[in-house]
């Protein structure tokens, strides 16, 4: 187990190539903005989804 912790901080710290610290910040930004206006146009669209439903039942209710 001491060895598999040592190999991999070995392969984390010499061989993988990490985004620069400015880039991976912009990336984040964008990846935060899409998942807000995603969970917003989900939103919407089960509002819409919602109100038709409901327009349904009380139809078929009268």
């Amino acid at each position: 187990m001491v060895n598999y912790i040592k190999e991999s901080y070995n392969e984390l710290t010499k061989h993988v190539s990490w985004t620069p610290w400015g880039e991976a910040q912009k990336l984040t930004v964008i990846v935060a903005v899409f998942s807000v206006v995603l969970a917003l146009a989900v939103f919407g669209v089960d509002q819409v989804f919602s109100s038709v439903i409901e327009q349904y039942f009380k139809w078929i209710k009268s």
